[in-house]
């Protein structure tokens, strides 16, 4: 397990430095694999918004604190979902049935009453968390489009640009379900980003567990993971080779994990730990996943307390 030693100089090349990453064009089969966006568009956001960094810095120190000294959410954390629907064809337009079934997945995964809950093995028994976060879904808004494809540039979320603009963001989570192309399941908007672009977005084939979602990744997983992006959850291998995460309790990983790694699953980096492959921050399929860690609870509870830079959504 690490530790998280970063001194605010670290964390600002931490963030600072992903205004240099490049974005890699999937190959062919990459639908086969879970692709999200969120690292890509930070890094676009970041160099398009230098302050950004700071803002990150801010609030990535006010996280370490929060944790640090113990401070808890005062109040129940009850997420209003609004969701976007910007569909083509009859298929993209989802049902409100496959709608309410994200919704159902996401109370569930947030609040351990995931049927797959009592899989995690038990090494990591001692860190499997209950977040205890619930979501409501508050309204559903549909847009005809001609569009095949959005993209990551947040063009869905733009109303001049034939999206649909985020009803009030600073209380309601919203959430974009389209088309999405380019091998991209989802992405999300990381906290300390502009009002005007927060949220998250699923292609409208992985969103909920019935309908349109479409196997490996039907079982609506595909949100869990963007939505842990929304709470500030880094991917599990830090998005480099044995990177960090910023959570204490999780193997470090030298990578994306994909498929269902066959357990346990040895990492390469220092002490060759087990990998928290089952972990909704890594990359495996939808039946793969399903567990949060204590560390990545407290990590989420951060940006609900007062100060933090979701405190706003707290009742």
């Amino acid at each position: 397990m690490k530790k998280i030693l970063l001194s605010a100089v670290a964390l600002l090349m931490l963030f600072s430095c992903q205004n240099d990453t490049t974005e890699s064009t999937p190959s062919a089969d990459a639908i086969a694999k879970r692709g999200c966006a969120s690292q890509e568009v930070l890094a676009a956001q970041l160099k398009a918004n230098p302050s950004l960094a700071l803002r990150m810095n801010e609030i990535e120190a006010f996280t370490q604190k929060s944790i640090l000294t113990g401070r808890l959410v005062n109040g129940k954390v009850q997420i209003p979902v609004v969701v976007n629907v910007l569909y083509r064809t009859t298929a993209e337009n989802i049902s409100l049935a496959q709608i309410q079934s994200q919704i159902d997945v996401l109370n569930q995964d947030f609040n351990a009453a995931n049927s797959d809950f009592n899989q995690v093995p038990s090494l990591f028994a001692g860190v499997k968390a209950n977040v205890g976060i619930s979501f409501v879904l508050e309204a559903v808004y549909r847009k005809a489009t001609t569009k095949t494809s959005w993209g990551t540039n947040d063009a869905m979320k733009i109303a001049s640009q034939g999206g649909i603009a985020p009803t009030s963001p600073t209380t309601k989570m919203n959430l974009w379900a389209c088309t999405i192309g380019g091998g991209i399941l989802g992405y999300a908007q990381f906290p300390g980003g502009s009002s005007s672009t927060d949220g998250v977005v699923i292609d409208s084939k992985y969103l909920g567990n019935t309908g349109t979602a479409a196997y490996p990744f039907n079982l609506g997983r595909t949100a869990t993971h963007e939505v842990g992006h929304w709470m500030n959850l880094r991917h599990i291998w830090g998005d480099a080779t044995c990177g960090s995460d910023l959570v204490s309790d999780t193997p470090t990983h030298n990578a994306a994990n994909s498929g269902v790694p066959a357990y346990p699953s040895y990492s390469t980096c220092s002490g060759n730990p087990v990998e928290m492959t089952m972990n909704y921050m890594d990359y495996t399929d939808d039946r793969g996943m399903y567990m949060f860690s204590n560390g990545q609870k407290s990590r989420m509870a951060a940006v609900f307390v007062s100060g933090g830079s979701r405190a706003s959504f707290r009742l």
